[in-house]
């Protein structure tokens, strides 16, 4: 050990380095203090056990404690020196050898004040190496991959890359035909999200003339960009393009479709009213004129009846309270709240059944299918059978479903019809077959009896009287039909 302390001494007496002092700088033995001072306390640190601390040199490649850091450089510089003094390398042994993780840059190697050139080791040998805890450190891009910010991509390769999900800056384009070349190209690439990217891009830094001129002659993007113009809700580019493509039946509709937005029903009103004079088609316009007068008429009823359920004056609102208000509803949905509140009322009233259907002239088949579903709902099943019952031209009554008898005992049985309701539907659908499925699955006894009777089916009314219960009027019905 004091061979070591010689060793040591003696190389610091030969170095070059000397410390700084304020002192004369001929004063050797004051030098020589603090070259031993510096010793020591490197030795201090050196004889250190604590390897729990973890430690990373400058380069960032990872490394061991401090003490590894110096005896690893000691050890690891014994060879490599030349003219110094062997005694120096004879004590550089006598440090425990462990495991090389050469660094650039050592705590050691800046105190001795010379750089050692590395031997650097793999990132897959780092990985592997389980003794010591490895720190890997943030790595720098690819240069290859700032391609994508820095370099000129030309219309084509900027297209593709916009495929891939690459970020590309299309600022670069700054000249018209360039900016059509790249439309050109996201077009032929069939990409709906490219496309719509560079008509952003376009609408950007294009005028609106020269936009709405070029799109003119490329139908696939105008499509493109109507359709996100009516998504985004830019209402007056999307007007502004339309008029200049001179298509005043879109116009119309755009601004038609702004009644959507207004939430006041008066104003909304007005806004309908001021519509019809839009230049719509002939069809178009009939069905403005509907639509503001059917928002007329909820006006009107919907005060009546604000007023009649708030006084009490109705049975029916009493009974059945509204749930909701009547305004801004479709045509059905009022033809059936009239139908369910208002079914007796004369037809001169605009909220009777027959003036709405008069009024907006409502098919036969339509307004049977509303009004049985509202009168059903209410159980109402007189209203039901006047509601089905028609008289020719001699006087005879006869019954009579515009939507088919099969779907009126649908209805009725959804809405729990008695059994004698349904059996009387039931009777009068004409296909046999459908008529025992309907007879069968709402247990309509007599109609099924009757069926295979006229069917003269012996066998399926054996086999049906097992499924009637024992000593019923059913079961003699079948009894009596099968002695005979």
């Amino acid at each position: 050990m004091s061979r070591a302390r010689a060793d040591e001494e003696e190389y610091w007496h030969s170095s070059k380095f000397r410390a700084f002092t304020f002192d004369d700088e001929d004063d050797e033995l004051s030098q020589l203090k603090e070259s031993k001072r510096a010793v020591n306390s490197l030795r201090d640190i050196v004889d250190d056990d604590d390897d729990d601390l973890e430690r990373v040199s400058w380069s960032g490649e990872p490394v061991g404690s401090i003490s590894w850091s110096i005896k690893e450089t000691a050890s690891g510089s014994s060879s490599s020196l030349d003219g110094r003094d062997s005694s120096l390398q004879k004590g550089s042994s006598s440090y425990a050898a462990l495991p090389k993780q050469v660094s650039s840059y050592s705590l050691s190697n800046l105190f001795k004040g010379r750089n050692k050139l590395p031997s650097f080791q793999s990132l897959s040998d780092a990985l592997t190496d389980t003794g010591v805890k490895n720190y890997a450190p943030e790595l720098r891009r690819p240069r290859a991959e700032y391609k994508d910010y820095s370099s000129d991509w030309n219309p084509r390769d900027t297209v593709r890359r916009m495929q891939r999900g690459k970020i590309c800056s299309l600022e670069r384009f700054r000249s018209l035909q360039d900016k059509l070349v790249l439309l050109d190209e996201a077009v032929a690439g069939h990409d709906g999200n490219v496309i719509t990217a560079v008509l952003i891009f376009l609408k950007r830094t294009l005028r609106r003339e020269i936009l709405f001129r070029e799109l003119e002659v490329r139908q696939v993007a105008l499509c493109h960009l109507i359709h996100f113009l009516k998504e985004t809700g830019e209402q007056k580019l999307l007007l502004d393009l339309l008029r200049f493509l001179d298509r005043t039946e879109e116009v119309a509709l755009s601004q038609y479709r702004e009644h959507l937005n207004i939430q006041d029903v008066e104003k909304r009103r007005e806004f309908l009213k001021g519509c019809i004079g839009l230049p719509f088609s002939a069809e178009d316009t009939s069905h403005i004129q509907d639509h503001y007068t059917l928002l007329e008429r909820q006006i009107i009823i919907e005060a009546n009846d604000r007023h009649l359920e708030m006084a009490g004056q109705s049975e029916i609102f009493r009974k059945y309270p509204r749930k909701a208000s009547i305004l801004n509803m479709p045509l059905v949905t009022t033809l059936f709240y009239s139908c369910f509140y208002h079914y007796t009322e004369a037809e001169g009233t605009f909220s009777s059944p027959t003036n709405l259907k008069k009024t907006f002239k409502i098919p036969d088949k339509q307004y049977v299918l509303t009004a049985l579903a509202a009168r059903a709902k209410l159980r109402a099943w007189d209203d039901v059978d006047a509601l089905l019952t028609t008289k020719n031209w001699l006087g005879y009554t006869k019954k009579k479903a515009p939507i088919g008898f099969h779907r009126v005992v649908e209805i009725l049985q959804r809405n729990n019809a008695p059994v004698q309701v349904l059996q009387e539907y039931v009777r009068l659908v004409e296909d046999a077959e459908t008529r025992l499925n309907l007879a069968t699955k709402y247990k309509c006894h007599d109609v099924v009896i009757e069926t295979y009777r006229d069917l003269k089916d012996r066998i399926q009314l054996i086999a049906y009287k097992c499924k009637v219960e024992r000593g019923s009027a059913e079961e003699d019905k079948i009894n009596s039909i099968l002695n005979n």
